[in-house]
């Protein structure tokens, strides 16, 4: 994963694909929009792929990583949105959604356009602003 921050509160994220060799610049890269200590939305392009394999060394440290930062991303990532033209891919990755969102801890939305996803970051991050939650 990599992640575009020159937009923040908007980052948007490029999802790993099979030939990701270097996955901790990634998690770098995202500790780093947490030391903000700001609210942010990620955005993706694209949803993960279905068939991805992940290495036990990317397994446990993604496990590692997540554990040690579980506080901020729950305070600090508001969710992540990913863009899926799809209707039918939206509506098969909802199930995906809660499992992702228990891991993780911030929610999984879908949107089915660039437009759309921008559209619901504002609004979260408006919602987020009126209650003073950073």
């Amino acid at each position: 994963m990599s992640m575009d921050s020159s937009n923040f509160p908007f980052v948007w994220m490029s999802l790993p694909d099979d030939s990701e060799k270097n996955f901790r610049q990634g998690f770098e890269e995202f500790e780093a929009n947490l030391k903000r200590g700001e609210v942010f939305v990620l955005l993706a392009n694209s949803a993960p792929a279905e068939d991805r394999e992940h290495s036990q060394e990317e397994k446990k440290y993604t496990s590692l990583w997540m554990k040690k930062h579980k506080a901020e991303l729950r305070k600090l990532v508001l969710a992540m949105i990913v863009i899926e033209p799809s209707a039918a891919k939206r509506v098969a990755f909802k199930a995906f959604g809660m499992v992702f969102a228990k891991f993780w801890g911030y929610p999984l939305m879908l949107a089915s356009s660039r437009e759309e996803a921008l559209e619901t970051a504002e609004k979260l991050l408006s919602r987020s602003r009126k209650w003073g939650a950073t």
